[in-house]
């Protein structure tokens, strides 16, 4: 069996970029971690030319970005603030699609791996490849840094937006104007979903409201897609249900399918129904009404995914970090006092 960089690099409990380092002595390394490196190179008899053709270092200069669909302005936004920062310390990127889709996480993974980029960034990584252990492995061997996803006890870089804070500052809001019935609107398999979810299942719990609790899951949550697939689904509930009422949606684009179902069912927005978004893409803001919503610091997520994988690459992949995002309710003229 032939014997590669990874090899090297798991014998002597460093990164590829250490081995690099140390076989092409371009920069400086503990005399320490140089020995350890030489000896699995011997042990292994590990070749120099052969590291030359399938090292993974700094010299790419490219950053592998993956994202669950382009087609959500949540996403654009975000990797337009990667895509700058980047540029400005002289990378370029790969942008890879998943199309939400686990095995595709994988498989664009592998094949960023064996393009040899500095790093990659993961941004709403699907939840069981975060469980599985996939992504901790994967950050053993390369710079990698996740925004959002599931992080419960998972040993890997991660810049975060306080998602249930945000749920909740859109569920008291609500309970101030006098809603009581407020329905959920989510999507299917994702964490960030569950967050708010949870939110708001224990709220309503918190503060008696359990009778009017209602989920509904329209599907897809994160394409152009999911704006008729809420207006549909949401047509039809509203035949059932008596105003007034409010909508807590998990996104934008489910906000505007609900605001959409109401203008064709006759309700007013938001005499009849008051809606609530997360996310604060542009479309809420064009829409009418505008749509009040959470603003989830879309840029700075970006931003500061890019300088904590910079830090990252200049760092010897050494540093297991975290950040948290706040989140702010960005109050429109959807929501109205009952």
């Amino acid at each position: 069996m032939k014997v590669n960089i990874r090899d090297v690099a798991r014998e002597a409990s460093v990164s590829m970029s250490t081995v690099s380092r140390v076989i092409n002595k371009n920069y400086p390394v503990k005399e320490e971690t140089k020995i350890r490196v030489e000896a699995a190179v011997k042990k292994l008899n590990f070749s120099p030319n052969t590291l030359a053709r399938s090292l993974i270092s700094q010299n790419t200069k490219t950053i592998g970005i993956l994202v669950p669909g382009i087609n959500n302005f949540f996403f654009p936004t975000v990797i337009k603030a990667i895509e700058h920062e980047l540029r400005m310390n002289g990378y370029s990127i790969y942008l890879c699609d998943t199309d939400d889709n686990a095995s595709e996480e994988i498989k664009y993974i592998k094949s960023l791996m064996g393009r040899q980029v500095d790093g990659i960034i993961v941004i709403d990584p699907k939840t069981e490849n975060m469980k599985n252990g996939f992504y901790e492995t994967v950050g053993k061997d390369i710079p990698l840094v996740s925004i959002n996803g599931y992080n419960t006890n998972i040993n890997c870089n991660f810049v975060l937006n306080d998602e249930a804070s945000g749920a909740r500052k859109a569920m008291e809001y609500l309970l101030e104007l006098g809603h009581e019935n407020i329905i959920f609107v989510r999507g299917k398999e994702s964490y960030s979903y569950d967050i708010k979810e949870k939110v708001y299942n224990d709220f309503m719990e918190e503060n008696n409201l359990i009778a009017y609790k209602k989920i509904i899951d329209i599907g897809e949550g994160n394409s152009y897609d999911c704006v008729d697939g809420t207006m549909n689904i949401m047509s039809k509930e509203l035949e059932k249900l008596q105003a007034p009422i409010a909508v807590f949606a998990c996104n934008d684009l489910m906000a505007l399918g609900v605001l959409n179902a109401c203008k064709i069912m006759k309700y007013d927005v938001p005499k009849d129904v008051s809606i609530i978004g997360f996310d604060n893409i542009c479309i809420s803001n064009i829409v009418e009404p505008k749509i009040t919503t959470v603003d989830q610091n879309m840029y700075l997520l970006g931003e500061n995914a890019s300088k904590m994988l910079l830090d990252l690459i200049n760092n010897d992949n050494q540093k297991v970090s975290r950040i948290k995002l706040k989140t702010q309710l960005i109050i429109r003229n959807s929501c109205g006092t009952i």
